[in-house]
C-alpha cells in the first residue's frame, strides 16, 4: 500500500534525512520525499499497520530533524 503525507520542513537536505529515517523505520518499504511540493510518498509493507508505522515515522524523523512535521 502507498500513502501521501503533507509534510512542514526546511530545506532539502533536512528532507532528505527525514527520507532516510523513514527508509530506515520498520514496516516500510519505500519512501520519498519531495521538498519542493512538500510530500512524503510512503510504500508500506504487506501488513503493515499504516498508522503504527506512521507514528514510529515521525519519531525517528524527529531525531533527525526536530522541527520537521508529518500532517498525519
Amino acid at each position: 500500500m502507498k500513502k501521501t503525507y503533507k509534510i512542514e520542513v526546511d530545506c532539502a537536505n533536512c528532507a532528505n534525512k527525514m527520507e532516510q529515517a523513514a527508509k530506515n523505520t520498520a514496516g516500510v518499504k519505500d519512501c520519498v520525499v519531495n521538498f519542493m511540493t512538500l510530500k512524503m510518498k510512503v510504500e508500506f509493507e504487506d501488513g503493515a499497520d499504516v498508522d503504527a508505522v506512521m507514528q514510529q515515522v515521525l519519531k525517528e524523523c524527529k531525531k533527525v530533524e526536530d522541527d520537521c512535521e508529518i500532517f498525519l
